[in-house]
């Protein structure tokens, strides 16, 4: 413990895989609390022995589709949009508050591309999911997507996510969220909102996602 590990490059040529399958499984090292990334002085060996397990979870959508479920995904969209500094931006809608579009102008500048996703449950709209992302990803198409993840793309534009931060709230359902998902405006639903950035705490992503929770509830497995 307290040694770095080898780098990124001399890890992919010596067990012959990508740089985005090197990453992925350092960050799920460091999620778990073996490893620690530090800027500019590698990454730390913290810990040896495993962790609880309840520290590990699945993905929502993975507890399902083992339930029996079937859940599809569907890009919508893809549009580069303009970002006013007052944060009053007609082409943000109605499913930010005025303090996120704030942030949005305040961390990507003069504009974003503005990603439309749809899961699926067993057939039904289910989870209307926007993603607001950085420029840098300028040009990308929704043939982009469906040969690849959001998170494949980043990495290959060196795009590294290091800090994910989720919050859940209980909404009434905006117009433009209502209409995806059939449902009457108002209507009470889960929110989720996720604020990712790379390691020098620069904002890549900020997806906002609305759940027909009258369909589903959302659900979360600990293993003991």
């Amino acid at each position: 413990m307290g040694s770095n590990i080898p780098s990124e490059p001399l890890l992919e040529r010596e067990f012959g895989v990508s740089k985005i399958t090197v990453r992925g499984a350092i960050q799920e090292l460091v999620q778990e609390g073996y490893l620690e990334k530090g800027s500019g002085r590698g990454t730390r060996v913290i810990r040896n022995k495993a962790a609880s397990k309840l520290s590990k979870w699945k993905h929502f959508t993975e507890i399902l589709v083992e339930s029996g479920h079937r859940i599809q995904k569907r890009w919508l969209a893809v549009e580069l949009i303009a970002l006013e500094a007052d944060g009053a931006n007609a082409e943000l809608g109605d499913l930010l508050s005025a303090k996120e579009k704030q942030k949005l102008t305040a961390e990507f500048g003069s504009r974003c591309l503005r990603l439309v996703r749809m899961y699926l449950l067993n057939g039904q709209p289910f989870i209307y999911y926007i993603h607001y992302v950085t420029p840098l990803l300028e040009g990308l198409e929704l043939m982009d997507l469906s040969e690849q993840s959001l998170y494949e793309l980043l990495e290959e534009q060196g795009l590294s996510l290091d800090q994910l931060q989720d919050e859940f709230g209980a909404v009434q359902v905006p117009a433009e969220a209502a209409s995806a998902l059939g449902l009457e405006i108002n209507t009470p639903v889960l929110r989720r909102s996720r604020t990712s950035r790379d390691e020098f705490g620069k904002l890549i992503e900020y997806s906002v996602g609305f759940y027909h929770t009258e369909l589903q509830s959302y659900i979360v497995n600990y293993e003991a």
